[in-house]
């Protein structure tokens, strides 16, 4: 009986662990059509500091017919074993970077000039993390992968209510999931279910606030799905994993997948889920604006990297790191 539960809590955790890789770089401002899903098994090393295995979540802005793009959504996906935690730390993709042969510019230009293997390098030479894996997923898998999940739950605010409604008509069409039915807008605020392209729109809003809180709403969306899916029992989840598998790419095995659900269950960490964002965007640490040619960026703090890396690797909530309680050692990057 013991076995039968632990098996079911692994089918349980696999599945949160597929949505914590997978759910976030495609809920973003995407608008890909023709990127093509590959699952490779590639035999790359992990990204791991004695039991910690980062992950690149990755969502690009490419059209049909475009062979360079740029990634619009960049989440590092952190396990930590050691810590019990597992963290999701959005990297904001208008911070003014050096990129390897290419110059300074956005970060999001790296994947244009270089894919994923220029932007696991532009993110070690400005952040000093390395990166190995990643999943990949785009706009239209997005819609697919919540329909298939029943929808997520939200808190629509007032003000982002018509900010929302004026993105559905153009996500819904988009969408290519087969049982969308007739386009529905909002009616209220609150706490409500959106379907996928409702939930795409939520995600996009960009205008009514800023693109920070674009990456916060990604994050929310995702939260949402962790918390259904550990508050009830189900037999489907092996099926709904199947049905998930089409609708990513990446460079990680499904064995290796496994594991790090696996470990992350035994470690406790799926229940300690923490959220993160780079440049700290406190008006201290970062300065928005146009810049040279690279249009508007974030100039960040090089020496608040410090605070990105303690937050991996060593646990340490960004808004409690000691280095933000002194000003005295900004050298913003330009």
């Amino acid at each position: 009986m013991a076995k039968t539960k632990k098996n079911f809590n692994l089918k349980i955790i696999t599945l949160i662990l597929v949505l914590l890789l997978v759910g976030i770089p495609c809920i973003t401002l995407l608008a890909l059509k023709n990127n093509k899903n590959s699952n490779t098994d590639n035999s790359t090393s992990e990204n791991t500091s004695g039991s910690i295995t980062n992950i690149l979540l990755l969502g690009t802005d490419g059209r049909e017919n475009e062979d360079a793009f740029r990634s619009d959504c960049m989440i590092i996906a952190t396990l930590d074993m050691k810590h019990k935690s597992i963290k999701l730390t959005s990297l904001a993709r208008d911070t003014y970077v050096d990129i390897p042969g290419v110059g300074n510019g956005k970060l999001n230009e790296a994947y244009f000039w270089g894919k994923q293997d220029l932007l696991f390098k532009t993110i070690k030479n400005n952040f000093g993390i390395d990166l190995y894996k990643y999943i990949q997923v785009d706009f239209d898998n997005l819609m697919n992968i919540i329909f298939t999940l029943g929808g997520v739950e939200v808190n629509v605010e007032q003000y982002e209510l018509d900010a929302v409604n004026n993105l559905i008509p153009a996500s819904y069409e988009s969408c290519t999931y087969k049982d969308k039915g007739d386009m529905k807008l909002l009616t209220s605020t609150g706490t409500q279910k959106l379907n996928g392209y409702q939930a795409i729109a939520y995600t996009r809003i960009r205008y009514s606030d800023n693109a920070i809180n674009r990456d916060y709403r990604q994050r929310e969306v995702l939260m949402s799905v962790l918390r259904d899916l550990k508050s009830k029992a189900t037999s489907s989840y092996s099926e709904t994993l199947k049905e998930l598998a089409p609708y990513y790419s990446t460079n990680i095995t499904s064995s290796e997948i496994f594991n790090l659900a696996a470990n992350a269950y035994s470690s406790g960490a799926i229940n300690n889920v923490k959220q993160g964002q780079f440049p700290i965007i406190d008006d201290v640490h970062v300065k928005g604006g146009t810049y040279k040619d690279s249009g508007w960026v974030w100039l960040y703090d090089v020496n608040s990297v410090s605070v990105l890396k303690d937050f991996i690797f060593e646990d340490i909530d960004m808004d409690d790191n000691d280095y933000l309680k002194d000003d005295s050692n900004i050298k913003l990057n330009y």
